[in-house]
């Protein structure tokens, strides 16, 4: 029987899940799981991207002992994020998206290409991660001096692992440069922001097999962990798609991207997906409930902080998407900061949040809709929101989409789906 391994890492953790198809259906076992997260590194956030390749590695012989050698393996991380190289040799620190180091050269990008010819080249929504910017701060501290490639997460790990440095398509989508025209790097954008034009070679699909580690080949799947979550849905038709995690990433497919005024006035995106594109936006997701259990009840199951927010009255709601709450000292406190009435409970915060989120989902969809001129009657949640039954309710009250919650590992899907298909 042939079995495939998908390496699927998040923001908070990662997973190794081999999968096989059986009886016309791809079933799944997951052999590892590991945490991941940022750390402080000269007043940084960081990723510490080789002690995830130490996962990696570990997690691939748990998979070879049980399952004996896959015919291929793949890994998805998040997107933006970038290891520099001179040759063969890393150079830290690999920056972390919630790190706020591009603040300050920001407006100096927009000196030299305004926002506007930005979007119009590459249809990429504004959040102040976006590689363009992290290497615009490089390049403005000297950083990229004498560098020879920049390879995004899964793409470092990749070459770790087979020596082989290949850039992937969907991942590049994150960064800001790729032509929503060409589908490739935009090397007009490129050269306008004085970037070394040596860093930007042609890329690659998903499905391209680059290399192999302990004679098990390496397959590019769609390394952007979104791409391979909504290659995972198993969706009636053209719907509406949120892939629950950190961040909830809300979109639909279509065939080319929209890089009009209004799609970019209500900062939606257009990113790679496999044979289609990816109309998103990026809302905010389980990282506000994550931090404010953190922070309040650490040791309190979710099923109970689900029951004592569905049982609060609490009728606050904030603007998750504000940038109070992108990486607070404190999440609480940026909720107190942003409520005329402060919550009495911890359900009456949870509950807050969820609601606050369910309503960010329809305004965002109703921006959506406004923007493609259609209407739709679905909405795919998959990952680890998808799991929330309260807030699924929400978000079928507020939205009045007809809500599919699938807690599967869509990502992981999506992975294994590409390498089973190539």
């Amino acid at each position: 029987m042939q079995n495939y391994l998908a390496i699927d890492i998040g923001a908070s953790s990662g997973r190794h899940m081999v999968g096989w198809r059986e009886g016309g259906e791809v079933k799944t076992k997951e052999v590892y799981r590991f945490p991941n997260g940022v750390s402080e590194r000269d007043g940084h956030l960081t990723w510490d991207v080789d002690a995830l390749l130490g996962h990696v590695k570990e997690g691939i012989d748990k998979a070879l002992d049980q399952f004996g050698a896959p015919d291929s393996f793949s890994i998805d991380t998040w997107g933006c994020d970038y290891v520099l190289l001179q040759e063969a040799a890393a150079v830290w620190p690999c920056h972390a998206y919630r790190d706020g180091r591009t603040e300050s050269v920001i407006p100096a990008v927009h000196e030299k290409v305004p926002f506007t010819e930005l979007y119009a080249h590459t249809g990429c929504q504004f959040q102040p991660f976006n590689t363009v910017y992290q290497l615009c701060d490089d390049l403005a501290r000297g950083r990229l001096e004498g560098i020879t490639d920049f390879l995004m997460a899964p793409e470092y790990l990749m070459w770790k692992l087979t020596g082989v440095k290949a850039k992937e398509y969907t991942n590049a989508t994150t960064t800001g440069l790729v032509s929503a025209q060409t589908g490739e790097f935009d090397l007009e954008l490129v050269e306008k922001l004085g970037l070394p034009a040596r860093l930007f070679p042609r890329l690659q699909q998903p499905g391209t097999a680059v290399g192999e580690y302990q004679g098990v080949k390496a397959v590019l799947c769609a390394t952007h962990d979104t791409a391979s979550a909504v290659e995972g849905i198993p969706m009636d038709g053209e719907q509406l798609y949120i892939s629950s995690g950190t961040w909830s990433l809300l979109g639909v497919k279509t065939p080319k991207p929209l890089t009009d005024e209004k799609s970019m006035a209500a900062n939606y995106s257009n990113e790679g997906g496999v044979g289609y594109n990816r109309y998103q936006k990026n809302i905010m997701g389980m990282w506000i409930v994550n931090r404010l259990r953190d922070e309040l009840c650490p040791d309190k199951p979710f099923p109970d902080i689900v029951a004592e927010a569905e049982a609060s009255a609490f009728d606050g709601v904030v603007d998750a998407n504000a940038q109070a709450f992108l990486a607070p000292e404190s999440m609480k406190a940026a909720f107190d900061g942003a409520l005329d009435t402060k919550p009495q409970s911890v359900g009456d915060y949870f509950r807050c949040a969820y609601r606050s989120l369910a309503i960010s989902y329809r305004d965002a969809i109703r921006e959506l809709e406004a923007n493609t001129g259609r209407t739709y009657e679905k909405l795919y949640i998959v990952g680890g929101g998808a799991k929330n039954g309260f807030l699924n309710r929400l978000t079928e009250e507020a939205t009045g989409k007809t809500v599919i919650a699938l807690p599967i590992e869509a990502t992981a899907l999506g992975n294994l789906k590409i390498q089973m298909e190539r």
